[in-house]
């Protein structure tokens, strides 16, 4: 009998990413509608990609994975990527210029990323508090803050064991 793996990486899109792509797709399609926004095949397309990857995926790679998919270049996907980061369907993690896809469509909010410096593994954490705290620490300063995307680099549970 074949034992599992113990190495196994937990990487961006759990646990933050629908275990069912097709049921979200619609649900995301569903709340663009809601909205008075159309979600075009390029942006089902680059979010169904972002959805099924491992890792972060960077913008040129979702263009190559696009197979053919009408007349993409950079800004089409770029337009996408913005798209869906508006939406809440997406987050950028800034430091390594690439996206993870979310499944949080129910309420904006700040993404804290867990980044593996040894594996490249990203993991979205839900970090409640460190929100609230920042949240009231700029709107002390006087800042109105529309979003933000905190970055923690060090070395996953799996790198550590």
């Amino acid at each position: 009998m074949a034992q599992a793996d113990p190495h196994t990486h937990v990487h961006a899109n759990t646990p933050c990413s629908p275990q069912d792509v097709d049921a979200f797709l619609e649900e995301a399609e569903a709340m663009a509608a809601r909205r008075g926004q159309r979600m075009t095949k390029i942006r089902r397309k680059v979010l169904r990609l972002l959805l099924e990857s491992e890792e972060p995926s960077k913008a040129y790679d979702l263009l190559a994975n696009l197979d053919g998919e009408g007349a993409a270049k950079p800004p089409t996907i770029y337009r996408a990527l913005d798209f869906l980061q508006e939406a809440g369907l997406a987050h950028k993690i800034e430091s390594l210029n690439a996206y993870v896809a979310c499944g949080h469509t129910s309420h904006k909010h700040s993404a804290v990323f867990l980044i593996c410096e040894e594996c490249g593994a990203a993991e979205e954490l839900h970090a409640v508090a460190t929100n609230e705290a920042l949240r009231a620490e700029t709107e002390a300063a006087g800042f109105r803050m529309r979003q933000a995307v905190i970055e923690a680099r060090g070395v996953c549970r799996d790198c550590a064991d």
